[in-house]
C-alpha cells in the first residue's frame, strides 16, 4: 500500500500540469506519509522485540510471580473476534494503543483506560482528585488529550464531577469505545501493524525469571 501511495503520487506529478511548486508540495507530503510509515513500523518492531522471548514477570502481594507471555499467532488472531478481546488481553491492548499512537490518536484509548482506572477507586477523595485530573486531561476545551464528544456530554460531566460517583464518565466512555470499535479497530485489524503480529511463527513459552 506504501508503495501504490508512492507511485501515485509521483505519476500525478508526472502527468498533470503543475507549477514546480506544486509538485514540490506534493513530493513533502510524500516523505512525510513515508516518514510516519517508517516510525509506525519501528514502533512494532520496538513492540515485538520487547516482547519477543515471551515475558515479563510481575509480583502479587503474597510474593507469587505471574507470567505475562507473548501471544501466538492462533492468540492474536482471537483479536478479530472482538473488540473486548483484543481490550483483554495484555499484548493485544498494547500493540493497539501502539497503532493509535501511528494515527495521531491515543487519546482515546487513554481516555478509555483512565476511566478503568478511575472506576477501581475505592477512595473518594481519591476519587474526586482523579476525576479533576481527568477532566483537565481529556474533557475540558482545548485539553491536552481532549477527546471528540459532544457539547452536551461535557457539561454533563462538568456538573458530575462534583460529586465525582463511579459512573460520572460513562456517557463519555462508551462514546469513545463505540468510536474505537467503529472506526480505529477495524482499520487495526486490516493494518499491517496486526498482520505482522499474526505471521509471527516462532515464540519462546517458558517465563523469564525466577
Amino acid at each position: 500500500m506504501q508503495s501504490a501511495i508512492f507511485f501515485a503520487l509521483q505519476h500525478d506529478c508526472g502527468q498533470m500540469e503543475r507549477t514546480p511548486s506544486s509538485c514540490q508540495n506534493e513530493e513533502k507530503k510524500g516523505k512525510m506519509k513515508r516518514t510516519i510509515i517508517k516510525d509506525w513500523k519501528t514502533r512494532l518492531s520496538y513492540f515485538l522485540q520487547n516482547s519477543s522471548t515471551s515475558t515479563k514477570t510481575k509480583s502479587n502481594k503474597k510474593g507469587k510471580q505471574h507470567a505475562y507471555f507473548r501471544p501466538s499467532p492462533e492468540e492474536a488472531q482471537l483479536w478479530s473476534e472482538a473488540f473486548d478481546e483484543l481490550l483483554a488481553n495484555k499484548y493485544g491492548l498494547a500493540a493497539f494503543r501502539t497503532f493509535l499512537k501511528s494515527e495521531f490518536c491515543e487519546e482515546n484509548i487513554d481516555f478509555w483506560l483512565a476511566c478503568e482506572d478511575f472506576k477501581k477507586i475505592k477512595s473518594p477523595q481519591k476519587r474526586r482528585s482523579k476525576a479533576k485530573k481527568i477532566y483537565n486531561d481529556f474533557i475540558e476545551k482545548e485539553a491536552p488529550k481532549e477527546i471528540n464528544i459532544d457539547f452536551q456530554t461535557k457539561n454533563m460531566i462538568a456538573q458530575n464531577i462534583q460529586e465525582a460517583t463511579h459512573t460520572c464518565f460513562n456517557a463519555a466512555q462508551k462514546r469513545v469505545y463505540s468510536l474505537m470499535e467503529n472506526n480505529a479497530y477495524p482499520r487495526f485489524l486490516e493494518s499491517e501493524f496486526y498482520q505482522e503480529l499474526c505471521k509471527q511463527s516462532q515464540f519462546t513459552r517458558e517465563p523469564q525469571g525466577t
